[in-house]
């Protein structure tokens, strides 16, 4: 009879047990929801300020995908033509600066004359040449100047420069040689000239060591 007691007591104690275990879910899912309710609603505060919004309708449009052109140095360029035509001038006094030998050559200070003599005797092998007959005054100083700085920039060591022995000219005269001399003379990558052998053009031409830059 004891036994019995004590066993309708513990089935009464689960019962409670289970009775207040879901009671207390019961509760959680109450507090959850409400929670959600909540956050939904705040979530449409705005919505239910202002009422219903209707997007606005967007016109069809086509997207143009435009390839940039590529970058040239135009103005680098022009700059560099603008320089070559002011740095050579016609009134430069080129007389005392060249050699008194009879085919008048030049090198600068921290040449030696054995380097010219070098040259004068086709030591170096010619890499490149501009011939400039037929150009006017004004062609002819633009084509040499940017010739030599162009040989100089593509590391060219000898080249050689033709100006003509003047027969075609008016009285014969040379038009071109005394101001060949003196604009190559003014350009900094010329280190030394002379003229060219019979061989190479002779006294219509010249010999130009460069700077190598």
């Amino acid at each position: 009879m004891s036994e019995k007691l004590n066993s309708l007591q513990d089935l009464r104690s689960l019962q409670r047990e289970l009775m207040l275990r879901r009671r207390l879910a019961e509760e959680r899912a109450e507090r959850e929801a409400a929670a959600a309710r909540l956050r939904e609603r705040e979530a449409r505060l705005f919505e239910l300020s202002v009422g219903v919004v209707t997007p606005l309708a967007q016109p069809p449009r086509v997207l143009h995908r435009l390839t940039p052109p590529a970058p040239e140095p135009r103005q680098r360029e022009a700059d560099e033509r603008l320089a070559l035509q002011q740095a050579l001038s016609d009134d430069f006094d080129v007389d005392s600066l060249l050699e008194t030998d009879e085919s008048l050559s030049f090198r600068r200070p921290e040449i030696s004359p054995e380097a010219v003599r070098k040259l004068r005797r086709g030591h170096w092998a010619l890499q490149g040449q501009i011939d400039l007959h037929g150009l006017r005054r004004d062609q002819a100083r633009e084509a040499l100047g940017q010739f030599i700085h162009d040989s100089a920039r593509r590391g060219l060591r000898c080249v050689r420069v033709v100006h003509g022995k003047g027969n075609g000219s008016p009285g014969r005269e040379p038009v071109l040689k005394s101001r060949v001399r003196r604009w190559l003379v003014q350009k900094q990558e010329v280190l030394a000239f002379v003229q060219a052998r019979a061989s190479d053009g002779g006294a219509g031409a010249l010999m130009v060591l460069l700077m190598q830059v």
